[in-house]
């Protein structure tokens, strides 16, 4: 975007922490009557047949639960539960050979030249910093090796912001409130449909976070299943509808998240003096910032990973799909089981 301080600009983003999206979720979540949300279950095993899935697991205090439902959708994160029954271990794809070392951080970058949302390129010292609240708390993710023990992380944290950020700050010129590291992954499961049971989000497919398209990807996903599960319930289309979700979200992700993803971890830990010459993507960002068509292409590009499934909606099958559908899926009652993930 050009200006992200333009007001009522439409190309301009909303930056949240994961938690505080979850509890703008939830907020939405809480509006309708027919769904509920159970906190802190944990799913142990499932069943189904043509006619429906029984889930089962455990409540935090102990007691265990049974679902039963027409369709269960696996949206439990990249340690998925749902996944490994399907598929036990398999999660074909790679892990790359670093670490991300996640952390907020008050510190005023927007003063020392920063936007407010920056993929910073260095072969070592690279970094995405985003600023996440009003009051100038920031995000900023950067590299380490991945065999670095937590502890040489948390001794080598105050050199990395000395030498990578802006103002070459101290450790008394910033507050950091959390630090955490992950490991980076390029991953997707074989199907993401298995009868009854549709995987979705972190729990179908892994990316690593420069450019946001791991959780972004996420969302389009949960849109497009529920596109399919609403049609099958409005007699619309027949069930058949999931192996089409399946189809194209895994097509996307291979020939568009994946790559696209891939490239941008890559672009961001590469020699900017040397890439900046080469990268296409490079290229094209420069133009777009004095050509509004190469900006409007651009953003176009970033809808590609979305899809219709209500294309797909036979007209002619409405009337078959009332008559011999065996498990008809209800929307008057949706429940939602938040455990790990």
């Amino acid at each position: 975007m050009k200006d992200s301080s333009q007001v009522n600009n439409p190309d301009a983003l909303t930056v949240l922490p994961l938690g505080d999206l979850g509890k703008v979720l939830v907020q939405h979540a809480n509006k309708y009557p027919n769904l509920e949300v159970h906190w802190d279950h944990t799913v142990d095993d499932l069943e189904q047949d043509d006619k429906g899935v029984i889930v089962r697991g455990k409540k935090s205090d102990g007691t265990s639960f049974q679902y039963i439902g027409d369709y269960c959708c696996g949206t439990d994160g990249g340690n998925s539960t749902i996944r490994k029954l399907l598929f036990g271990n398999r999660f074909d794809g790679k892990t790359w050979d670093t670490q991300i070392i996640a952390t907020n951080v008050y510190y005023p970058m927007e003063t020392m030249g920063l936007n407010e949302t920056n993929f910073i390129m260095h072969p070592e010292h690279y970094f995405m910093g985003a600023k996440i609240t009003r009051d100038g708390l920031w995000r900023v993710s950067y590299g380490e090796p991945a065999d670095m023990p937590f502890e040489e992380v948390l001794k080598r944290q105050p050199w990395k912001y000395e030498t990578m950020l802006p103002g070459k700050p101290k450790p008394g010129d910033y507050r950091i409130t959390n630090i955490n590291p992950y490991r980076i992954h390029q991953r997707c499961a074989e199907k993401f449909r298995v009868g009854r049971v549709c995987l979705a989000a972190d729990a179908a497919h892994l990316c690593n976070p420069f450019g946001g398209l791991g959780l972004t990807g996420g969302i389009v996903d949960v849109g497009g299943l529920s596109q399919c599960l609403i049609g099958i319930a409005e007699g619309k289309t027949t069930d058949a509808i999931l192996d089409k979700y399946d189809e194209e979200r895994r097509r996307i992700w291979h020939e568009i998240i994946n790559p696209v993803s891939s490239g941008n971890f890559v672009r961001v830990s590469s020699d900017p003096d040397v890439i900046a010459e080469t990268d296409e993507i490079i290229q094209m960002s420069r133009k777009a910032w004095h050509d509004d068509e190469v900006l409007k292409q651009q953003h176009a590009f970033a809808y590609g990973i979305c899809h219709d499934f209500s294309q797909y909606f036979d007209k002619v099958e409405r009337a078959k799909a009332d008559q011999t559908r065996k498990g008809q899926i209800s929307v008057n009652h949706v429940e939602f089981v938040a455990g790990e993930g």
